[in-house]
């Protein structure tokens, strides 16, 4: 997990931080990202791709990396924008806002994915993706278990607004229920109106 940190450690880059996502694929909700940078060969055991493990150890692993962090950093988008800019670019665009609030600022960043440089050319720092480096770099994995635990957290908030969709337990993802839910109440403000809400 630390093999695509070392070796940018030994080049010289100090403040490796690495960037993921959660929530592209849910029908409600911010897309949220976040930002890890890690202390140089520093292994945390209960880092792990956010998707392989339980909550309560999501939790668990949140207060650790938080604790042994240099820097951590959430970034999202709201409904409006990925309706506006579209899920991809959305999800870019928190990735970035992540790791521009990070403090102090990497010197290199580990993406998740392979869109980075399609869309953010831009961006400050020097960059590489990694395709599902949630389960290749411990730096990205911290990130997704940040992003992923964030956005939990969100969504669970505005199921108290509306406990109708089920958001406590689908958090925003499409399932039975939640589509049952927005036939029979429509959707909400917090629906990405650019998605298929109805099942025809």
């Amino acid at each position: 997990m630390l093999t695509h940190e070392r070796r940018l450690w030994a080049s010289g880059y100090e403040r490796i931080a690495g960037l993921d996502e959660a929530g592209r694929g849910c029908l409600a909700g911010p897309v949220v990202a976040a930002a890890a940078i890690l202390p140089p060969n520093v292994e945390i055991d209960a880092v792990e791709d956010s998707k392989s493990i339980s909550e309560d150890e999501r939790l668990a692993a949140r207060a650790e990396i938080e604790a042994q962090a240099v820097a951590t950093a959430i970034g999202a988008c709201s409904p409006d924008e990925i309706d506006d800019l579209n899920i991809l670019h959305a999800a870019l665009t928190a990735m970035r806002r992540a790791a521009a609030d990070c403090d102090p600022a990497p010197d290199f960043v580990l993406v998740d994915g392979n869109h980075w440089s399609r869309n953010l050319v831009d961006a400050p720092w020097p960059h590489e993706t990694i395709v599902k480096g949630d389960a290749k770099s411990q730096s990205i994995a911290a990130a997704s278990i940040l992003a992923k635990t964030e956005r939990d957290a969100i969504m669970r908030r505005l199921h108290e607004e509306h406990p109708e969709y089920g958001w406590e337990s689908n958090v925003g993802y499409p399932t039975q229920q939640h589509y049952a839910a927005l036939s029979e109440h429509g959707a909400t403000p917090h629906h990405r109106q650019s998605f298929t809400l109805f099942r025809s």
